[in-house]
């Protein structure tokens, strides 16, 4: 009987258990009411005389050490259920990474350049912070020139030479000052005017500006290349060009196309004539390509220029321009599934 309680020992001492419900078990068996130390020490009055001592004393180290056991294994389970609250379930699958949105700016200014670049485009770059010359003397307006009030500038610390661009057409004159005709490019960036915003207007905002130059270039090279534009662009196949007036093409055109009064909304955006302006165009001025030093009686060329918050706005049917600049969460949740 000793030896028996003598292996019980040892095999409570060597026990382990994984969960809640294996040491509960293991408790009950020891030293519950039916369990076996009970039973031990009911088997005490049997026991010879001379062994009642040492097999006292090995029943008191076998409940000492399934005690011991219990309360040892209770902490570590108990502690392994707290990491494993903290840190979660490692076997389960992870969070789904929430994807972004693409700004609707961005999403208009990569299908226009998209759409450019089908016919032979290059996109071209240039700074924010422009010079004199670059933003307005190589394009035809010299200082004093009357139609510099077109554009209300930014001046960088008083500064009448160093100001924030009005248009990308500064990066058409330093990509003709490097480079030779033929030349074809398109130039998309931010530009900054100095005007009140309102729904309809804003001191900073986006164009996209092209420039092809080459030998006998024609308005017809231009409708062509528009017509082409407004077809992929608007899905409309219908355009048309109003003389106007820029320092920098002559002639120049304001292009409409024909949006159509289909909808309540056709005649609102286009104020019940189906008609609706989205750029202006025109034959690049000799006088630009001889600033550049471009000998204007070999190379003729044509430019164009767009607001990419104007094209956006038409297509997604934006009703104020100060929408693209709050980051208004409600607002460019709208175009996550647009690539």
């Amino acid at each position: 009987m000793l030896d028996k309680v003598k292996e019980l020992i040892v095999e409570v001492a060597h026990f382990n258990a994984s969960t809640k419900e294996e040491l509960e078990s293991f408790r009950i068996k020891y030293l519950g009411s039916k369990g076996v130390l009970k039973d031990l020490f009911a088997e005490f009055k049997n026991v010879d005389a001379d062994l009642r001592k040492d097999f006292g004393q090995a029943l008191n180290t076998l409940k000492k050490t399934a005690e011991e056991k219990v309360i040892q294994l209770t902490e570590i389970l108990e502690n392994s259920v707290e990491e494993k609250t903290l840190y979660g379930d490692l076997t389960r699958p992870g969070e789904p990474i929430e994807l972004g949105s693409r700004h609707p700016i961005s999403i208009v200014k990569n299908q226009i350049i998209e759409v450019f670049n089908r016919i032979g485009f290059t996109v071209s770059e240039g700074p924010e912070i422009e010079d004199d010359w670059h933003n307005f003397s190589a394009l035809n307006l010299p200082e004093y020139h009357p139609a510099r009030d077109m554009q209300d500038t930014f001046f960088i610390n008083k500064n009448p030479d160093i100001l924030l661009r009005t248009h990308t057409s500064s990066v058409q004159v330093r990509y003709m000052e490097k480079n030779q005709p033929p030349i074809r490019t398109i130039s998309p960036g931010r530009v900054f005017r100095n005007e009140d915003i309102s729904a309809r207007a804003h001191c900073i905002f986006h164009q996209v500006e092209g420039l092809y130059i080459d030998t006998d270039v024609s308005f017809a090279d231009l409708k062509q290349t528009l017509l082409y534009f407004t077809k992929e662009m608007f899905g409309k196949s219908k355009i048309r060009l109003r003389p106007s007036y820029f320092p920098f093409t002559e002639p120049s055109a304001e292009v409409d196309i024909y949006w159509g009064l289909e909808t309540e909304i056709d005649y609102r955006i286009t104020k019940g004539t189906g008609w609706l302006e989205i750029m202006g165009c025109g034959m690049v001025d000799p006088n630009v390509l001889k600033n550049c030093n471009i000998d204007p009686t070999k190379y003729s060329g044509y430019a164009f220029g767009m607001g990419i918050e104007r094209i956006a706005m038409l297509l997604y049917q934006i009703p104020d321009i100060r929408m693209f600049y709050e980051n208004d969460k409600r607002f460019l949740e709208q175009f996550r599934s647009v690539i």
